[in-house]
């Protein structure tokens, strides 16, 4: 039997026919996902001629109007928005890595006390959810509502999260522990001065996955924000798009403002905007984070 012959199929060189229908296949789904983007952006800067000849959104930009950027963060409920999500999002990312990675930590050392116990009780959340309502109670009954900790702390740890830095935690060499006790160095020294040196990667990943579900959270807002001056970008945008309410803007009047269509496009654009920017820097770590990790757990 020859060398090629034992190839699993995957192995195989792909066919002209195979590398057309691939080629094919990511072109579409790029399009897919680079046409309405780019719509979206032309739409918000132009102008109220352009949008009204094009009957609502843009693909051919005809000038460039940023009337609605500067609207939008001239002031008023949009821009307190924003503020109101980043102090989520750096909060709520600072707050989900510590708790996540000092977990991680307790829970990848064998010698752990109940480490055992605990992590059954972690993988026990995959199974068994308690539901809407007893979460509901649970944060209105400790005085949450109404409060930015509400979208905080009851997300501040991701089980999945957690069981990937666990993972990579445990693949770690069982060497450096041990050399590191013998020169008279503590667990948080350890994990300080060795162990997230050498998970920068994992950390990485996982703090964009906070950062994501923190900045695009809307549903616990909804749930528990009751001030429209609490109200989070992901709030202000529904409330835009679907509901068809505009903002307030300090220093304008309705007639001066740009077209609503040009102002909603905006909203959508600076709320995808702090994602995109970011993610180029973290995807190299994907591989070699979150997979590794993965396997590992």
């Amino acid at each position: 039997m020859t060398t090629a012959a034992k190839r699993a199929p995957w192995e195989e060189k792909p066919t002209p026919v195979g590398l057309f229908a691939k080629g094919s296949v990511l072109t579409v789904v790029v399009l897919a996902v680079l046409i309405p983007m780019w719509s979206v952006l032309v739409t918000s800067l132009s102008s109220r001629k352009t949008i009204n000849e094009a009957g609502g959104m843009v693909m051919v930009p005809k000038g460039i109007d940023a009337s609605a950027y500067v609207t939008i963060f001239s002031g008023g409920i949009v821009t307190r928005a924003l503020w109101i999500s980043t102090l989520v999002t750096v909060a709520g990312t600072a707050i989900s890595l510590a708790l996540t990675v000092l977990a991680a930590y307790g829970l990848s050392r064998p010698g752990s006390v109940g480490h055992r116990a605990l992590l059954f009780y972690f993988l026990l959340t995959f199974l068994i959810y308690p539901g809407l309502v007893p979460s509901y109670l649970v944060v209105t009954g400790v005085g949450l509502k109404d409060s930015l900790w509400a979208l905080i702390l009851p997300s501040a740890i991701s089980v999945f999260n957690l069981v990937v830095i666990r993972g990579f935690f445990q693949g770690l060499p069982q060497e450096l522990f041990d050399s590191a006790r013998i020169d008279g160095a503590g667990e948080f020294r350890i994990l300080w001065r060795i162990v997230l040196p050498l998970s920068k990667a994992v950390i990485a990943v996982v703090g964009l996955f906070y950062a994501v579900g923190y900045w695009n959270i809307w549903f616990n807002a909804l749930l528990y924000m009751d001030s429209s001056d609490k109200f989070t970008i992901q709030q202000v945008l529904r409330s835009m798009i679907l509901q068809g309410q505009s903002p307030n803007f300090s220093g304008t009047t309705v007639g001066s403002l740009p077209p609503s269509h040009a102002i909603k496009m905006a909203v959508v654009v600076v709320t995808v905007a702090p994602i995109v920017l970011v993610y180029p820097f973290i995807q190299r770590h994907f591989i070699k984070g979150v997979i590794v990790g993965a396997i590992k757990g």
